[in-house]
């Protein structure tokens, strides 16, 4: 595919939502008939589109492709993501730490090891560590597992000790190696012609290895987020870079792409509901950069590393002491009732050590008030919102799509078909949400300044843009919100109970 397609104006950024096509529409056309149906019209202005690259189902949910450059034709092709990219904005995501061992790539280099063209963009202990391993080499090692990131599999007519971070069916790819470079940038290529607008670097922090380091987010992983992201630029499209770390190396990390993840935002928003203490969400508010993609729920779990202390480097603290962030995985369970247990580390496949796979709504014991000012909290917060389609429908743990894959992030990953998004939309608490991405995305308080304040239990957050203004009051103790809002004629409006919609139409907002 050639370059950059046309780009069409950029619209202010309202609310993205978060989906895999084959699990909400069925397709990608099922999905764009159902954004633009009478169910969805005018709720989003921008579509993460998660991997629909060849297969889209494979062993990890299409994070391991097979073949990045190309459409699983069981989703569509390239045309019917640029149809979507022409009605929304379209985030794709761009995998460069590894692709599948099923490739042709890596299955040539199976069958003929350093003979193979393609040997080199796979890396293994040996091509890092020229000089050998020690001990402490291989403990240093930064990994989101259990364990050291190798695994024995064959070479030709020997066996190499494969890099693979995450599971065995993911080999990690030499950014470095010429092919490499070249199928990284067909990629982007691809997504640029197709009219993406902004792609995601897929855990981009282990891309790249340098032996003595810790292999993430080293100096050398920022200098290839640097390169990827000017080509991105090249080609029209902005950069969203997704690492789980220290809220520190979040702010860095920052300054070097057009967005980031603000993945903080979710455990101190349930640690501020579980406790009723706002502090160090307040003094989160007050060190978080602004090009922050927020989130609520994502396809993976509840991140808790982002708040925790960094594990290597310097050990700096954390937004919450140990103490307190055993406070939220405990009242996840607590309030998920043992589910997410079942789900989350050891208990279940391919999970992480630092994540509590469960729905955001069975998170918070599937309180409608307090799932709703959780939103609202993610809505002021500043930044782009994205919802995740689960959580867009208040979903609760799949166990059943648990107990038949095993794997622990499928308790978040439940299938909607329209029929099923219809049979939601009549629940209150998902009524209620779409008017608050209808606000979110309408007010023009929005695109103005931030403000906060508040103490103890009562958090303030407060837009102005000339005489639009948009307040939030929230009470964490009480799970209770109030938002006041000037209205098209510059009247002071006001609701106290969120689950009551609709409490304002397009027209009550000022244009």
């Amino acid at each position: 595919m050639g370059g950059a397609a046309e780009r069409r104006p950029r619209r202010r950024r309202g609310v993205q939502l978060i989906v895999y096509p084959n699990r909400f529409g069925a397709t990608i056309a099922g999905l764009l008939r159902l954004l633009d149906g009478p169910l969805l019209r005018d709720v989003f202005e921008g579509v993460h589109l998660l991997p629909f690259y060849i297969p889209f189902d494979g062993a990890d949910g299409g994070f391991d492709p097979v073949d990045h450059t190309q459409v699983d034709p069981r989703l569509g092709d390239w045309e019917d993501v640029r149809e979507l990219a022409s009605r929304y904005e379209v985030v794709a995501d761009v995998i460069a730490n590894h692709m599948s061992a099923q490739s042709p790539q890596f299955l040539d280099t199976v069958a003929r090891g350093d003979a193979s063209e393609h040997a080199g963009m796979f890396l293994t202990m040996g091509s890092v560590f020229t000089e050998g391993a020690s001990e402490k080499d291989l403990l240093s090692i930064y990994r989101p597992r259990p364990g050291i990131p190798f695994t024995v599999m064959p070479w030709g007519e020997g066996r190499r000790l494969v890099w693979t971070t995450f599971t065995e069916h993911q080999v990690d790819l030499d950014v470095d190696d010429a092919e490499t470079a070249a199928y990284i940038d067909e990629v982007l290529r691809a997504l640029a012609g197709a009219g993406v607008d902004m792609v995601r670097l897929d855990a981009v922090g282990y891309v790249v290895k340098t032996a003595g380091t810790s292999c993430f987010m080293t100096p050398a992983t920022m200098e290839f987020i640097h390169r990827i992201t000017a080509r991105a630029h090249e080609l029209g499209m902005e950069v969203l870079a997704e690492a789980h770390t220290h809220y520190a190396m979040q702010v860095a990390l920052a300054s070097a792409v057009d967005w980031v993840y603000d993945f903080a935002l979710p455990p101190l928003v349930l640690y501020s509901l579980y406790t009723g203490d706002g502090d160090p969400l307040r003094r989160w508010l007050g060190l978080r950069p602004d090009n922050c993609v927020t989130v609520l729920d994502t396809h993976d779990g509840i991140g808790v590393i982002d708040v925790g202390p960094s594990r290597h480097g310097s050990r700096q603290a954390g937004l919450l002491a140990p103490d307190q962030i055993d406070q939220i995985v405990e009242g996840i369970y607590e309030r998920a009732g043992q589910e997410s247990r079942l789900s989350t580390g050891r208990s279940a496949s391919n999970v992480d050590i630092y994540q509590v796979n469960t729905t955001y709504y069975d998170a918070l014991g599937r309180d409608d008030h307090r799932y709703l000012l959780a939103r609202a909290l993610q809505f002021f917060t500043p930044g782009l919102p994205q919802v995740y389609y689960v959580g867009l429908l208040a979903g609760h743990n799949d166990l059943a799509l648990l107990a038949q894959t095993g794997v622990g992030r499928d308790i978040n990953r439940g299938r909607y078909l329209t029929p099923d998004v219809e049979e939601h939309l009549a629940r209150p608490v998902v009524a209620a949400l779409f008017e608050l991405i209808r606000f979110r995305n309408a007010h023009p308080a929005f695109t103005g300044d931030f403000d906060f304040g508040g103490s103890g239990a009562v958090i303030t957050m407060t837009w102005t843009l000339g005489e639009h203004r948009a307040t939030l009051t929230a009470n964490l103790v009480a799970g209770q919100a109030t938002i006041t809002w000037t209205d098209r004629k510059g009247r002071l409006q006001r609701t106290a109970n969120l689950l009551n919609p609709p409490w304002h139409t397009p027209d009550d907002l000022s244009q």
